[in-house]
Formats: C-alpha cells, sequence, structure tokens
C-alpha cells in the first residue's frame, strides 16, 4: 500500500538519491516543454500563450484522479499523506511575493533551476536571488515561522471544508479542466497578435 514510507523507512542516502532523480526528471521534462524560457513563462500573463497554465492544471488534475483512484481500490492511504498546514494570511502573502517574482524575473524557483542547467543567465541570476531570499528568510525572520505557526487552521482540504467527497472534487475539477481549456484556447486565439515572432 501506497504511500510507501508509511511502512518502509528509506536511509538518508536513499532519500536524497530519490530526490536527485525525481529532480532531474522533472527538470528535464520542464526543459522540452520550452518552460526553461522565461519568455514562454512569461507569455500566459499576456494570454496569447497559455501552455504553462494548462501543463501545470493538466498534472494537477491528473494527480487528483490518480490519488481519487488508487485511494478506491485501496492501494493509497490517503491519511499517509503529508499536508502542509493552511495558513490564510501567509499563503496569500507568499502568493503575491511569488506571483511579483514571476512576473518581474519571468520564472518560479524550478524553472529558473531548468533554465541555469542550460546556460541561461537570466536563470541563473534569478536562482541566485531566490537563494538569497531563503537566506534573508532564514536569518532575518525568525518571528515570521512563529506568526505562521500561530494564524495556522491545520490540514484543511476540500472534503473536510465542504462535506461533499473527493470523488465528486474530482469530477469537478476534471469538468473544470475541460472548460478551462476551451477558454485558454479562445484567449489564445483572440491575443495572439501579441505574440512577437521570437515566441
Amino acid at each position: 500500500m501506497f504511500p510507501l514510507v508509511s511502512h518502509i523507512e528509506f536511509s538518508v542516502g536513499a532519500d536524497l538519491a530519490l530526490a536527485v532523480l525525481l529532480g532531474l526528471g522533472f527538470g528535464y521534462c520542464l526543459e522540452r516543454a520550452g518552460f526553461g524560457s522565461a519568455r514562454k513563462l512569461t507569455a500566459v500573463f499576456y494570454l496569447f500563450d497559455m501552455s504553462v497554465v494548462k501543463v501545470m492544471f493538466t498534472a494537477i488534475v491528473t494527480a487528483m484522479v490518480g490519488l481519487f483512484v488508487l485511494s478506491a481500490i485501496g492501494l493509497l492511504d490517503l491519511s499517509g499523506l503529508y499536508l502542509e498546514p493552511t495558513s490564510y494570511a501567509a499563503q496569500l502573502l507568499g502568493g503575491l511575493v511569488f506571483g511579483a517574482g514571476f512576473i518581474i524575473g519571468g520564472y518560479c524557483p524550478g524553472t529558473s533551476i531548468a533554465a541555469m542547467a542550460t546556460g541561461k543567465k537570466d536563470g541563473a541570476a534569478f536562482a541566485l536571488g531566490m537563494l538569497g531570499g531563503v537566506m534573508a528568510y532564514a536569518e532575518f525572520t525568525p518571528g515570521l515561522d512563529a506568526w505562521i505557526k500561530a494564524t495556522s487552521q491545520g490540514e484543511l482540504t476540500l472534503p473536510s471544508l465542504t462535506g461533499i467527497s473527493m470523488g465528486w472534487w474530482t469530477l469537478v475539477f476534471v469538468a473544470f479542466l475541460l472548460a478551462a481549456a476551451r477558454g485558454m484556447d479562445w484567449l489564445q486565439h483572440r491575443f495572439s497578435y501579441l505574440k512577437p515572432a521570437a515566441v
């Protein structure tokens, strides 16, 4: 039964090796999809190329369907999965900072590393800035962790908040994905005149 960590204790070396393999695979997929390019990533904000949103939302819904199916057939214990505790204020603030960084720098953390790995100087600059931000957070904002913990509501999920089962939520997200894909195709067509020849 999954997750494996619920009944198999991996060594630190095995954990790190798995992390490196997964990271390399994820980075390879990002680069192959064109997400190592700041032009490709920021195109979504101009609405003429919604590839980033399509890929990420499809990945989220695919994972959701997979988790539901594995849980339904008894191969996955959902209670064994780690959920980041919900803190609305902290996550709203973090989302705004993340979004501003994405718009200004043209990368998110994962894509900046993928860009850096292929020799892109802007990706390297963004990754170094991200590392600097992480270090500054660790060194100069010890009170922020206390605030986040104090405002935490614990592990919240849509089923626990609404009383609606995961199966129904999965169907809702699949339907929303199909509708959103059509909407994004319309946006791409509507704003295609903004697309530079080089993108």
